[in-house]
């Protein structure tokens, strides 16, 4: 998880949204991503499709760990669930509650870590952007 920290905090300091993700096959970073929405003008660039798309071609995604600071929306739950992803951790789900039940209904077993550092990042970010952070969850 600290090192989807860092990538958030990247992300952050690149003039984005503070949420990263990496994804984790035996015990290794495979991939790392940021959400570059804001950087990249991409509406599809979250963090977790940034991890993916950053891993490239796995194989088989059966034994990976998907990390992100924030639990997963929609968009990136149905990665999750296309990819066969069995395991996702996310940081917190206080400030976004995500797509959770989604991807346990799908077999995915998640775990929610309840980290103040995610939840104190993305407050503080929601609350100096609350236009920007609407807009990336389509409210």
């Amino acid at each position: 998880m600290q090192a989807a920290i860092a990538e958030a905090k990247q992300g952050l300091k690149t003039g984005g949204i503070p949420i990263g993700s990496v994804l984790v096959k035996d015990q290794m970073i495979i991939g790392r991503g940021h959400n570059k929405r804001v950087q990249d003008n991409d509406p599809i660039t979250h963090a977790e499709i940034d991890c993916l798309r950053n891993a490239g071609r796995v194989g088989t995604y059966k034994n990976t760990i998907l990390y992100s600071t924030l639990m997963p929306c929609y968009l990136c739950a149905g990665a999750v669930v296309q990819f066969n992803i069995k395991k996702v951790i996310a940081g917190e789900s206080k400030t976004f509650p995500g797509a959770r039940d989604f991807m346990e209904s799908h077999g995915v077993e998640v775990i929610d870590l309840d980290l103040e550092e995610c939840q104190n990042l993305m407050k503080q970010f929601i609350g100096k952007h609350p236009l920007l952070w609407n807009e990336d969850i389509g409210k």
